[in-house]
């Protein structure tokens, strides 16, 4: 048995194998000189097995339009809401998925080491397609970790999963839905508004899917930002002051927007010349060092 591990990123690979090799491995050149290999022995179900951790750089395949597509006057826009797409590894990749096909020729398995979220889904399908077309018989698991500890990453090792497809076709349509709309809608405003104005001749007048609702929300906040008219308010403080401390009272109501009934209820407490307190609670405080922040959190 061989186990082939790949990662999202090298810095997340080179801190997994330390982790699972407790810091005994050894590193090897691959194609991609920012992708290193590392290789070391792990026990799974009894057995010491032969690993080798290695990694992508982010997305390893891309989708577009055919060549006969691609060229802004080859088509009418419209034709690129049913135009077939092609999916294949993009040009920055092309030596990191060599270094996969090289490294799964050997194994017998093959294990997922990505993000745990849609992203990470999809990067690792992608993995598994590149590594399937050299070995067919290879076997996909996915290794499921929110951060990068110690018993996260064992039981990840130890308790591997299968790839979530629903959430790998989630993404692939977001991917291809962006593509389309962003594409047909690009050429479409900008062949036609360069045709009426002089002053668009040289300029793409872009349109992206993500980008006019997330212009939306800052347009939004901002309005409400020159659109907020503060309002004056009053409430009542009280703290008892002593040489070991002070203690801050809070006030139920928080806070009043009539000045005057604010001070007729201040006026009483200011005239009684004594307060008295009738429950006092008490109870420990702790403060506990910050968790790392892990990807699943991140999403809730």
């Amino acid at each position: 048995m061989r186990v082939l591990c790949v990662a999202e990123k090298p810095q997340q690979a080179r801190a997994v194998a330390t982790i699972l090799s407790q810091g005994s491995f050894a590193t090897r050149e691959g194609p991609s000189r920012y992708n290193k290999n590392f290789d070391f022995s792990y026990r799974i179900s009894g057995n010491f097995e032969r690993v080798t951790m290695t990694s992508v750089s982010g997305h390893v395949a891309e989708v577009d339009f055919p060549l006969n597509a691609r060229r802004w006057h080859s088509c009418d826009p419209a034709h690129l809401f049913t135009s077939p797409v092609v999916r294949e590894v993009n040009e920055q990749a092309k030596a990191v998925a060599r270094n996969l096909e090289l490294e799964s020729r050997t194994a017998t398995h093959l294990y997922i080491w990505t993000d745990c979220d849609r992203e990470g889904e999809s990067i690792g399908n992608d993995i598994a397609e590149i590594c399937r077309k050299v070995n067919a018989r290879i076997v996909v698991r996915r290794a499921h970790f929110s951060s990068v500890l110690p018993q996260e990453i064992h039981n990840a090792m130890q308790q591997p999963r299968e790839l979530d497809m629903r959430l790998v076709e989630a993404v692939q349509v977001r991917i291809e839905l962006d593509l389309r709309v962003g594409a047909a809608l690009t050429r479409f405003q900008t062949m036609r508004l360069q045709s009426r104005f002089a002053a668009v001749q040289e300029k793409t007048i872009s349109y992206g899917p993500c980008q006019f609702p997330t212009l939306g929300f800052v347009v939004d906040q901002f309005l409400r930002v020159e659109n907020f008219v503060p309002e004056v308010f009053w409430y009542i403080y009280l703290e008892h002051v002593k040489s070991d401390g002070k203690a801050v009272f809070t006030w139920r109501r928080q806070r009043l927007f009539d000045h005057e009934v604010c001070f007729a209820l201040y006026a009483p407490c200011v005239e009684a010349a004594v307060a008295r307190v009738v429950s006092v609670r008490s109870r420990p405080q702790e403060k506990w060092r910050p968790l790392p922040l892990t990807t699943v959190e991140l999403q809730k």
